[in-house]
């Protein structure tokens, strides 16, 4: 009974276009403390902390590198959203780059996908998806890169993440706008011909696995 229902989930996943985590990245990583730079490929999670260390924070340097590289250039727009969300909330914890697809016109959903990406090297899929509401317009497909901070504990990321209202950042094609829930802030930088320059009242919610429900 147990290998037929393990079949039959299986089989719903694949039909739902879900990608299920590797057996190796069953517990989600925390931020850990090794000396190593960040990497684009999703690792296991190695021992984790508690609190992280001040070195376990990314410097600008370190983003507006990883940034560029994820992005294939090192524009003024991306620099200026990088230097404008340090500006405002420092070094962070972590970071997701990914891509989200949608559209709004009055009322509209956006999905994304990507990699969460600790200092230490502990990474994992995560994907994202909710309403948006407000003066949002165009068909987005745009690459997201997100600046993370005050994340303690993956688990925590699985939630939703109101925006913050008037945050909305634009400049020489790039926007940044943040996402917060208690003390954790999202800062996602957002290229691309969809490119989203809007006033969003709606939010965003981070899932383990794929969701076509944007609530």
């Amino acid at each position: 009974m147990a290998r037929v229902l393990l079949l039959g989930l299986t089989a719903v996943l694949a039909a739902c276009g879900a990608q299920p985590l590797r057996a190796d990245s069953a517990e989600p990583p925390r931020a850990i403390l090794v000396e190593s730079p960040p990497t684009a490929s999703v690792a296991a999670a190695e021992e984790p902390v508690p609190q992280p260390q001040p070195d376990q924070t990314y410097s600008a340097e370190e983003i507006t590198r990883a940034a560029s590289q994820f992005f294939g250039e090192a524009s003024e727009g991306i620099a200026k959203a990088i230097e404008r969300t340090f500006s405002d909330y420092g070094r962070p914890t972590a970071y997701i780059f990914g891509q989200e697809g949608g559209g709004a016109a009055v009322v509209g959903v956006r999905y994304g996908e990507g990699i969460l990406q600790y200092k230490g090297g502990g990474s994992m899929k995560v994907y994202w998806q909710g309403p948006s509401i407000g003066w949002d317009f165009g068909g987005s497909a745009s690459k997201v890169f997100t600046l993370v901070y005050n994340l303690h504990d993956t688990y925590e990321l699985f939630q939703r993440f109101p925006a913050v209202d008037g945050s909305l950042y634009v400049i020489a094609g790039a926007s940044v706008n943040y996402q917060r829930s208690g003390n954790i802030v999202l800062a996602p930088i957002r290229t691309g011909v969809g490119l989203r320059a809007g006033a969003s009242l709606g939010y965003i919610h981070y899932t383990r696995q794929r969701s076509l429900v944007p609530l």
